[in-house]
């Protein structure tokens, strides 16, 4: 009889295609052990009429998880990790990231096939507060509808609405085979995706050695990368409430990283960019984190967590 490892994750579309391509490398691995997926609910799935930065809670998507990882009742979970808080529960730890799909957002759109072209005052959706910020900076003139769900739901939520486009990752929509949806990868230098965004992080408890699959499926560059991004949220104390990006590459020199710290209006943004040696991840994230704090970044951080919380909008 085959040993049975439990799988754990959310159990949305795209979270359980991510368990799946992470149970598939395992299974391919270690055939003689039999990989079950599990599906667990978390707080942000219950509550989906309430915006994300208004629950204003860290792990959202991942708490539930995470506890049953620690009590024993699955024996690894996979993330998208841009959800995971950038401090691990005692016990825990990331045991692997896979290599990365192209992090950049994207616009969904009935007519316009970029930001800039988007028609004077257009109604757009997004459940981001860093893509509102980044999105109001190029085009104040528009107007943001707050929307939640999983991919496939906001993508017919969108259809079905008078909204004119809709902001959302390229990882999830290419993962999910919905790319005739696209109608533009907005580029970097227009929006800096999430920390971490388009990577799948595995984790497990810290005493456990994943009978020495992670090496299966750790992509060694992306690991680099979303350390030095991470560093960067954490020392600025960030999560889903606030507007904060950071998107690293790892090049034949070193780490390029840049970050992106808004005002949820837009009006106000500071982007910042350090590089440095592969060795050196958490210090980069680390210094970008201080660029960004002398110009401000603090200040306007406060202001959005204050102003999240007395944010009366509705969710579609």
């Amino acid at each position: 009889m085959k040993r049975k490892v439990k799988i754990g994750t959310r159990g949305s579309r795209l979270a359980l295609w991510q368990a799946e391509f992470v149970r598939a490398v395992f299974a391919d691995k270690a055939p003689e052990i039999e990989f079950e997926i599990v599906a667990i609910k978390t707080t942000g799935d219950r509550f989906l009429d309430t915006a994300l930065s208004k629950i204003g809670d860290k792990g959202l998507f991942t708490r539930e998880i995470e506890n049953t990882l620690l009590s024993g009742e699955i024996d690894v979970a996979v993330h998208s990790l841009k959800d995971l808080p950038t401090t691990q529960p005692e016990g825990l730890t990331i045991a692997a990231v896979a290599k990365r799909e192209t992090p950049n957002d994207v616009l969904i759109a009935k007519e316009a096939s970029s930001i800039a072209e988007l028609p004077q005052n257009a109604r757009v959706a997004t459940g981001s507060l860093r893509r509102r910020s980044q999105l109001l900076h190029l085009r104040p003139d528009v107007e943001v509808a707050e929307m939640r769900g999983n991919v496939p739901t906001r993508i017919e939520k969108f259809l079905a609405s008078d909204l004119d486009a809709m902001i959302l990752a390229y990882a999830g929509i290419h993962r999910l085979e919905l790319d005739e949806h696209i109608r533009q990868i907005i580029p970097l230098s227009e929006m800096i995706p999430a920390v971490g965004q388009g990577a799948i992080a595995v984790e497990a408890r810290s005493d456990d050695d994943l009978w020495g699959l992670t090496a299966a499926i750790n992509d060694v560059d992306t690991q680099i990368c979303v350390t030095a991004e991470r560093a960067f949220l954490r020392m600025l104390e960030g999560g889903c409430q606030v507007p904060i990006g950071a998107n690293a590459v790892c090049t034949d020199a070193g780490i390029e990283l840049q970050g992106f710290v808004g005002s949820p209006d837009g009006s106000t943004v500071i982007k910042e960019s350090v590089s440095g040696s592969r060795d050196n991840a958490d210090q980069i994230g680390a210094d970008l984190a201080a660029k960004s704090i002398e110009r401000g970044a603090n200040e306007l951080l406060d202001a959005a967590r204050t102003s999240a919380l007395e944010s009366s909008a509705e969710v579609i």
